[in-house]
């Protein structure tokens, strides 16, 4: 299991900005990943400001675990097997390892959580600023809608570097407070 911390200003754009983009940085290429957002029915990881997901891409799998910290969000990440995934997703059987005994730990019942909805996510990938800008097509229950990230080792500098770069492609910026597993578990809820 690896640790990391992640810090990261978003922002909704509209599909043309999208596209305008996209072609701007048409040099580097996208891949499409899928994101299983696990909670209990009660919504408990969610009310706890935890996010829990298994992300799928280019046939491999990885459990994150995302927790609150005063700048940014911890993350936990642990590597699955796809029989592992497929245990859990068919079976319920949630995995052995750093992340169940976190959870334990917390006296979250691990055998109450399960896939609740899942998101795909078509991104490319760009350095930029000794940062990482991600610009994302989202889709999830019947929905699509488009964001901007850029990871950075500290908000203030995230925040300010999107806003420019967003500026200045004449695309106007709206800091997004809201992640992505909650627009998906928005989505299901009504």
């Amino acid at each position: 299991m690896s640790n990391a911390i992640e810090i990261e200003a978003k922002a909704l754009i509209g599909e043309a900005d999208y596209e305008k983009l996209r072609k701007i940085y048409k040099d580097h290429p996208s891949y499409t990943q899928t994101n299983y957002y696990i909670d209990d029915d009660s919504f408990l990881l969610r009310r706890e400001g935890f996010a829990l997901r298994v992300r799928e891409k280019e046939g491999l799998y990885e459990m994150t675990l995302k927790t609150p910290l005063s700048q940014g969000l911890l993350e936990k990440n642990c590597p699955w097997s796809k029989a592992t995934f497929d245990s859990f997703s068919k079976d319920g059987i949630f995995p052995e390892g750093d992340i169940k005994r976190f959870l334990t730990m917390l006296d979250i019942d691990v055998a109450s959580l399960k896939i609740k909805t899942s998101l795909t996510t078509c991104r490319i990938d760009v350095p930029y600023l000794n940062g990482k800008l991600s610009i994302d097509k989202n889709e999830y229950s019947g929905r699509v809608d488009y964001e901007v990230e850029l990871e950075f080792n500290n908000m203030r500098d995230a925040e300010s570097n999107l806003k420019d770069l967003l500026e200045k492609n004449g695309i106007k910026y709206s800091l997004s407070r809201k992640t992505k597993v909650e627009r998906a578990l928005d989505a299901i809820k009504g």
